[in-house]
């Protein structure tokens, strides 16, 4: 097939905070020294932010190396936190832990409640304004390689393909964007990242990545209930004790409560539902006083790396390296990303440009990992290492090592635990006791199909399927046989579901609802599930999450 191709210096996949960073770094490093260099951004959704989905309280540290001006240029960070609050939940009551006993990092001075989606349409604009070419709507569907086996750039994905996999009367061809380095930006669970660690082996010397689910709603609320400036974070109920996870919630802007709940995807009971557990959570008296009175505006769910510094992969190979989520940069600890992924970025992207301005080409970006490990990065996530590991042991054990962890040694103890896979964890549905949610009031709890109306998710109704089967009959002879199809449950847009018929059970994939959260590429119990990227500009489209 003939493909048009375009030639650029720098390739960066994804428009989120790594790579809006390293566009903007090699970029402002380019006109420091007078030198021309062509970047190349793209970004499968439909804009800059519209699959950005994040609590979040942001660690301005890296903003103000890229950008020390930010607040004169109009970053939209503007709601300094004010008040810190962690609670430990029972089905109805609460126990505020003094702040005095919280470990550092988990407390929030100086510190910005935010929208990333905001802030990254906000970067765009700066990174427009130093020349980087941005285009949103293309998806990277297949990494290109050269003779050699090292990465050369990507092609993007085909559009107007229908259903059986023929060219639609509307059908274009992907384009071969070809780069001298090419970095990958996807966020958690990378499609192109994951064959990539595949390819060149990445993970050989790394712990399995381990994964949680964050599942958030952004409220309106009352005048007399917003308290601007509030950080609340909870954990306990509604998950037992065994099982990790947590909430956020985060009163920031004119009246808006971003609030959400991870759940660590180690969970081990196939009848557990996230998404149930989080509008189960939003009952507890301590909570709904915040939002009762209040309006649903947005609702969206999305994956995250959790396993830190133990299960970071290989970060650089021939042609390219892995920034942010791709690599896994976020650290748990501190329930933050936004300013790991912007400083893996400048690094990256200072590496990048170095290696061109000395005339070299798809060869191992050896420095950017050599400066990640020089980095106060590096020393942050050293020092949160062992965070996941022991809340694998249990909430209340967990939080005494981890404290223990944090305020006698500092985050410095001599040992260094490790992750195991979360798909090898759930238990056969025969060993374990179906849990009875109640049913949603449409006022403060919602039902899935309702909840992805509010995401603004849109895909083709006649084109691929993106979320593919290795062996179609598995999610009957397995997953539903020995699992009680646990997809059903896992999934937090009602993608998946079990149609019982008279010639027997099968898999119906309603790929039409799927938010891009990537769940279920993590949590299939055989690995049977793989997401692979849709049409350009599909999926969700999240105005400020």
């Amino acid at each position: 097939m003939e493909r048009e191709s375009m030639e650029f210096d720098v390739l960066i996949v994804g428009g989120g905070p790594a790579g809006l960073a390293a566009a903007i770094r090699i970029k402002q490093q380019a006109a420091a020294q007078n030198k021309e260099m062509s970047v190349c951004l793209i970004e499968k959704g439909a804009e800059i932010g519209a699959h950005i989905l994040s609590g979040a309280v942001m660690d301005p540290r890296a903003l103000d190396e890229l950008l020390p001006e930010w607040k004169s240029q109009g970053a939209p960070v503007e709601t300094a936190v004010t008040q810190d609050r962690m609670l430990f939940l029972s089905p109805t009551a609460s126990t505020q832990v003094p702040n005095w006993m919280l470990p550092a990092c988990l407390h929030n001075e100086g510190n910005y409640i935010i929208s990333l989606g905001q802030l990254c349409r906000w970067l765009a604009e700066q990174a427009e304004g130093l020349g980087v070419e941005i285009y949103p709507g293309f998806a990277g569907a297949q990494v290109l390689y050269d003779e050699a086996g090292r990465v050369k750039g990507l092609i993007t994905g085909d559009m107007g393909v229908l259903k059986n996999g023929e060219p639609g009367p509307a059908y274009q061809p992907g384009m071969e964007l070809q780069a001298k380095y090419t970095l990958f930006a996807e966020g958690c669970r990378g499609h192109l990242g994951r064959q990539i660690e595949a390819k060149f082996d990445l993970r050989r010397d790394a712990d399995p990545q381990v994964f949680g689910i964050g599942i958030k709603e952004l409220w309106e609320v009352p005048a007399d209930k917003h308290q601007k400036g509030l950080v609340l974070h909870t954990a306990g109920w509604p998950l037992d004790a065994a099982t990790y996870g947590g909430s956020f919630m985060y009163h920031y802007g004119e009246n808006l409560v971003a609030v959400g709940y991870v759940v660590g995807l180690s969970y081990s009971n196939p009848y557990l539902s996230p998404f149930e557990e989080f509008q189960r959570y939003k009952t507890h008296p301590d909570i709904r006083k915040h939002l009762e009175g209040g309006k649903r505006v947005s609702y969206g769910a999305r994956a995250i790396t959790a396993g830190g510094l133990q299960s970071l992969p290989k970060l650089s190979f021939p042609g390219g390296v892995l920034i942010g989520d791709d690599a896994g940069f976020l650290n748990a600890a501190r329930i933050k990303g936004t300013h790991t992924a912007i400083k893996s970025g400048m690094l990256a992207g200072e590496a990048a440009f170095e290696a061109i301005v000395a005339g070299r080409a798809q060869d191992e970006l050896t420095a950017y990992p050599e400066a990640f490990k020089k980095s106060w990065m590096h020393d942050e996530l050293h020092r949160a290492r062992n965070f996941k590991p022991y809340m694998a042991k249990g909430l209340w054990l967990g939080t005494l090592l981890f404290g223990v962890d944090q305020k006698i040694f500092g985050g410095k103890a001599p040992w260094t635990l490790h992750n195991t896979a979360d798909h090898t964890k759930l238990k056969k549905a025969r060993d374990c006791t179906p849990i009875a949610y109640p049913k949603p009031d449409n006022v403060l709890t919602f039902d899935r199909l309702s909840s992805v109306y509010l995401s603004g998710t849109n895909h083709e109704e006649d084109e691929p399927c993106h979320l593919t089967l290795t062996d179609p009959s598995r999610a009957i002879t397995l997953n539903l046989a020995e699992y009680d199809a646990p997809e059903q449950r896992y999934c937090p847009a009602g993608v998946y579901e079990i149609v019982r018929e008279e010639s027997g059970p099968r898999l119906q994939i309603n790929a039409q609802n799927c938010v891009h959260c990537k769940t279920c590429d993590i949590k299939d119990p055989s690995q049977n599930i793989v997401w692979v990227t849709p049409q350009g500009g599909e999926g969700p489209l999240y105005p400020q999450m």
